[in-house]
């Protein structure tokens, strides 16, 4: 089931509404002699991989310090895992591609940017999860916007979805969310295409940097912005034209 709901109204009320829907669901589904086992949760923001409490999300107010598997096992009594989303979906790319791919590197472009890194047999998550947020990163050249961390230029404030969003929106073209930025560049719409385009270069202009140190056998490109033509361009053009050679040789470039 895809539901819709408000990351802003905090984890308690969040929490408990998983809870609920989760008992519906397996109202609705469970065959005689099938209960609950447990949750697993993908959240759009760091989470601390050696106290599983959430490190200054963005976009998430309330949420800075909420350990969330520990708080759905004391709503439910039934155990809970939770990691960024970004590696959950580096977890499954990986999972669905078997044993011919060593090094991967996933990147989830949607309202933000997050990344997954797949390394020895596994997410890599670093000393502390941390690992692959380029949110943050600061992209040279790009607009000075202010990003929720305080700092000017990151990545997710000048490439992700809710920027193109507020791009659009300051030039006077009526959209609400990504989608509708997505849909206006499926019709040609040159402002919405070129703002997708200029996002791909941004980020892609960040991904090379990681392609030349981490030498990954494949870059996939996930969420809604890598369903974007324009989006996907920018990404591989500035990849082959910030990369070596030896590094892009063998680099598969995939969509998700």
């Amino acid at each position: 089931r895809t539901e819709q709901t408000d990351i802003s109204a905090g984890p308690a009320a969040i929490l408990r509404w998983i809870a609920e829907v989760a008992a519906e669901l397996t109202a609705e589904h469970a065959q005689p002699g099938q209960t609950l086992r447990g949750f697993g949760i993908g959240l759009p923001g760091p989470v601390d991989s050696t106290t599983g409490r959430m490190v200054s999300p963005s976009r998430m107010p309330g949420w800075n310090g909420v350990d969330v598997a520990a708080e759905l096992t004391r709503i439910t009594g039934l155990p809970a895992a939770a990691d960024n989303d970004a590696n959950l979906m580096a977890l499954g790319e990986y999972d669905s591609l078997g044993a011919d791919v060593g090094e991967l590197v996933f990147v989830k472009a949607g309202s933000s940017i997050g990344c997954g890194i797949v390394a020895f047999g596994g997410v890599y998550h670093g000393h502390h999860g941390m690992a692959g947020d380029i949110s943050h990163v600061t992209v040279p050249g790009a607009p000075a916007v202010l990003c929720s961390c305080g700092r000017i230029g990151c990545l997710d404030a000048v490439a992700g979805g809710a920027a193109i969003v507020q791009s659009l929106r300051a030039s006077g073209v009526d959209v609400t969310d990504t989608r509708d930025v997505l849909a206006l560049a499926r019709d040609a719409h040159p402002r919405a295409t070129q703002e997708l385009r200029e996002a791909g270069l941004r980020t892609g202009g960040v991904l090379a940097t990681i392609m030349n140190f981490f030498n990954p056998q494949r870059l996939v490109l996930g969420g809604i912005l890598g369903e974007a033509d324009a989006f996907v361009a920018g990404v591989r053009s500035a990849i082959y034209s910030d990369c070596l050679p030896m590094i892009t040789d063998q680099l598969d470039i995939a969509v998700s």
